[in-house]
């Protein structure tokens, strides 16, 4: 198993290469959104390096570009756009670096000691989530715990262990005992 991993591993980084992306970028499905605050890096060209954070329409407005859409986007597919557009006239071979510095927050309200907005941080499950909250109330439910992930409009029924993503809204309900 462990021989068909690297396999797989070492395929996708020559695929990488191929299309002119890094071993991360292929890797990383996270989706950018508003509120998430990131900061692009062009090699060589300090005048474009610098800080952003998604407007609420989760655009940028970057230098000679104008305003940029990077919603939905992950990494890799900003970078390529970037790579793309700075090339057509502005320079040549452009080499970019985008890193995530403040992912967008999540909530959590209901029965949890102090609810509201925080910081998402990777890797982050319910009872992660709860414990940032100050954890669960003497009232909360181990049961009816729901999401409604960013974007959408129907809230799941999640366990302690369940993955929680940047935007997401976490309800713990009361419970009847």
């Amino acid at each position: 198993m462990k021989n068909i991993v690297n396999t797989l591993q070492a395929l996708l980084l020559s695929l990488a290469l191929i299309a002119n992306t890094s071993y991360a970028e292929v890797f990383s499905g996270y989706r950018l959104g508003s509120g998430d605050k990131i900061s692009i890096k062009v090699f060589g060209e300090e005048e474009l390096s610098s800080e952003f954070t998604l407007s609420d329409a989760g655009t940028l407005s970057f230098p000679f570009l104008g305003e940029i859409n990077a919603l939905d986007m992950t990494i890799g597919d900003l970078s390529k756009l970037l790579t793309t557009e700075l090339s057509d006239g502005f320079l040549v071979n452009p080499s970019i670096n985008i890193q995530v510095l403040n992912y967008r927050e999540f909530y959590i309200n209901g029965e949890v000691e102090n609810p509201g907005a925080y910081p998402y941080q990777p890797g982050l499950t319910l009872q992660k989530a709860a414990a940032l909250a100050g954890g669960y109330t003497e009232r909360a439910s181990s049961s009816k715990m729901y999401v409604i992930h960013d974007g959408e409009e129907q809230r799941q029924k999640m366990k302690n262990n369940h993955a929680v993503a940047p935007g997401d809204v976490i309800t713990i309900d009361q419970s009847f005992f």
